[in-house]
């Protein structure tokens, strides 16, 4: 009877049952490689092309889209004119990769690229002013921007002294024999007194200070000195193992004050848009400016809204606070003065 020898059938078959396993094993770690792999996320930032570098000013709510083999993601640019995108799953480094921006204000474009490790920077060129000005009128001119704030400045101011007198009742050489409290050397019988001065409400002391001045003072020790926290409060205890004694306590007196230190500032005006910082600490911050001519305050509340401009702030790392108002259409700035 022909056909396939008994043995040899069987090493097939077992060869077979061999690989199926091998190929279940490396298809199922394939697709656990490709569940886990992690996604590449571009980042980069979007900035208005120009040759003179301080005039390349963020831009900000650029959308931003990507598109690769796998699909497309968007995203919008921040204040800062910063972007992130994190691709589909599965795009590579290497692999193709364009970039689609447009915003109300710029010239829309498109680049084309490679996904890669770096930092994508993309510059946009602004459209004409009577492309997105709203009519073809005169324009309305900013012009003499200050920048005014206020800093809470907290000083105290010495409103006078605080001075108090104690006495501490003694009998000298009288032996103290073990009982408590005695002179530092256990020999002579002392009396432990004590007082305190207050420094009023909203007050604190400052320079405390409390010294034996009557009675025989070299038997006499100052114990402790204590000024709270706050310095509303200063105790002292002292021990006297001779006759009575008296003690004096004095303090400054201060009283904490807070007041507000009015500043001034002038922003950087590049093109379209005003840049300028402020302390953490700034608070009641307003933009006075000449609106044709006519100048003219205006609060910059939570919103940061202006009539004539749109404003964004982000915080730097050393917490100061960056400002950039970009004109809206109609408008133009004028000239700066000291």
């Amino acid at each position: 009877m022909g056909g396939m020898p008994m043995s040899r059938r069987r090493k097939v078959m077992f060869s077979a049952l061999w690989v199926i396993p091998l190929l279940a094993a490396v298809v199922g770690g394939l697709l656990y490689l490709y569940r886990n792999q992690k996604p590449v996320t571009l980042k980069g930032a979007v900035t208005m092309g120009n040759t003179d570098i301080r005039k390349e000013v963020p831009i900000a709510n650029a959308e931003i889209t990507a598109v690769t083999g796998l699909g497309a993601v968007s995203t919008k640019s921040d204040s800062s004119g910063f972007f992130s995108l994190t691709l589909p799953v599965g795009v590579r480094r290497g692999q193709a990769v364009s970039f689609h921006l447009q915003h109300p204000g710029y010239h829309p474009i498109d680049v084309h690229d490679f996904v890669g490790d770096k930092l994508y920077v993309q510059h946009m060129s602004p459209l004409p002013p009577a492309t997105h000005t709203a009519s073809n009128g005169p324009r309305i001119t900013v012009s003499n921007v200050r920048i005014r704030y206020s800093i809470k400045n907290m000083t105290v101011v010495n409103v006078g002294s605080s001075v108090k007198t104690f006495q501490i009742e003694n009998t000298g050489n009288a032996p103290c024999k073990g009982r408590h409290p005695c002179s530092p050397d256990g020999k002579w019988k002392a009396t432990i007194g004590s007082a305190s001065l207050e420094a009023g409400p909203g007050n604190q002391f400052q320079n405390a200070r409390a010294s034996c001045i009557a009675g025989p003072c070299p038997f006499t020790k100052i114990e402790g000195e204590v000024l709270s926290d706050g310095g509303e409060k200063f105790q002292v205890t002292a021990r006297n193992w001779s006759d009575s004694t008296t003690f004096l306590m004095e303090a400054e007196v201060f009283k904490p004050m807070v007041s507000q230190i009015a500043h001034q500032s002038y922003p950087v005006i590049f093109g379209q848009a005003l840049n300028f910082t402020l302390p953490s600490s700034a608070e009641g911050v307003i933009i006075q400016a000449d609106i044709n001519g006519e100048s003219i305050i205006f609060p910059i509340g939570p919103t940061l809204f202006l009539t004539w401009a749109d404003c964004t702030v982000t915080v730097s790392t050393d917490q100061a606070e960056v400002y950039r108002c970009e004109l809206k259409p109609g408008y133009q700035f004028g000239a700066q003065h000291d």
